[in-house]
């Protein structure tokens, strides 16, 4: 397999066992997310190791031993993106799995198993155009400051969404225009997304226009906006003038 075609295919295969240790009906909600978050790391860890055993590895669900930081080569992966949606049985979770080449995410899938849908970073597509009014996902359980004062001054609608995943993906997809996000994600959270909206020609950086750097030592990574070129000029110059 190309690195394309094992990310995808791993994770639609993850996404597979997600949905059918969620459909045993034996868990609940908080069981529910720790197992599917277990099964899936376990899954994505150990295919990886065996097909890929010269690359670095970091996932959400995986203690690092740093050994990663001396490579040029790093899968990303996040088992579960929005495992309290995927809990409570919502389609608004995803599976990424990316990779990093150099600090760049380079090759990315990003699985949205509900939607039977899987985005590839080698497989780009037009994104549909925009409608008169903007419309910016944001989360829907703590939407950012920021992004609510941007949808303002833009006369953007604000659609609520769960995972990191699918909010990239509804953009990408064009169901939404505009993702901001500021106030705390990983490298996990944005990894496959990225790799895979920016092959489909969206802009992606930090909410300041800085890069999107992966495999640091702190995989701490505060702030993101995804969107058209256009769409992210006008945030940008709302955000820093």
């Amino acid at each position: 397999m190309t690195d394309a075609d094992l990310a995808a295919h791993l994770a639609e295969t993850a996404g597979t066992l997600l949905r059918a240790v969620r459909g045993s009906g034996v868990l609940s909600p908080k069981a529910l997310g720790l197992a599917g978050d277990q099964t899936a790391n376990q899954f994505l860890v150990h295919a990886l190791r065996d097909a890929r055993p010269e690359d670095g590895l970091l996932s959400e669900e995986m203690k690092c031993d740093g050994t990663r930081l001396g490579m040029r080569r790093v899968w990303i992966v996040d088992p579960v993106d929005g495992t309290r949606e995927y809990g409570e049985a919502r389609a608004d979770w995803a599976v990424h799995v990316a990779l990093a080449i150099d600090g760049v995410a380079s090759i990315g899938a990003v699985a949205l198993p509900d939607a039977g849908l899987v985005l590839r970073s080698d497989r780009p597509a037009p994104v549909p155009p925009p409608p008169a009014q903007l419309r910016m996902v944001v989360s829907r359980t703590r939407p950012a400051p920021e992004a609510i004062a941007v949808a303002g001054k833009l006369g953007a609608e604000l659609v609520p969404m769960g995972s990191a995943g699918a909010k990239a993906m509804a953009v990408v997809l064009g169901q939404a225009d505009i993702y901001l996000h500021s106030g705390g994600q990983y490298e996990w959270d944005s990894a496959a997304p990225v790799a895979v909206a920016t092959a489909y020609g969206l802009h992606c950086s930090r909410i300041d226009g800085s890069p999107l750097r992966y495999n640091n030592a702190d995989v701490y990574m505060p702030d993101l906006l995804i969107a058209r070129p256009a769409h992210a000029e006008m945030v940008l110059k709302l955000l820093n003038t």
